[in-house]
């Protein structure tokens, strides 16, 4: 794992879009990997002002897209089974897996699954 990379859950994003003065120190310099549900998620906001849909497209550039493979599949099966999470939450922690990289949420549903190393935001 390289210390200077992690996944970025959707909240932590938003949290950035809101101007998260704090968060935006901690990201500086990271090199941050985003699932492709956290893109579906952000782009998927109604009634978003042409400013607002620029700075989501922004971040996204600015950001690596996780896809679904086979092992994210496998990775999201085990995980929804065992955790109970909701399926966009499963396939994060299975990219987080997947990559071995730590994943940056605010939720704590994420602090229970053993296969990822959590990085829990307060905001």
């Amino acid at each position: 794992m390289n210390g200077n990379s992690l996944i970025a859950d959707t909240n932590i994003l938003l949290y950035l879009l809101n101007g998260d003065k704090t968060l935006a120190k901690i990201l500086n310099n990271k090199k941050i990997y985003i699932s492709f549900i956290s893109e579906l998620e952000l782009q998927c906001f109604k009634n978003l002002s042409l400013k607002e849909k620029t700075l989501i497209d922004s971040l996204i550039n600015d950001c690596i897209i996780i896809d679904i493979n086979d092992v994210i599949k496998q990775n999201t099966i085990e995980i929804r089974k065992r955790y109970a999470l909701k399926l966009p939450d499963a396939i994060i922690a299975a990219s987080a897996e997947y990559l071995n990289l730590p994943l940056l949420t605010s939720d704590s549903d994420f602090n229970k699954i053993i296969e990822i190393n959590t990085i829990y935001y307060s905001h």
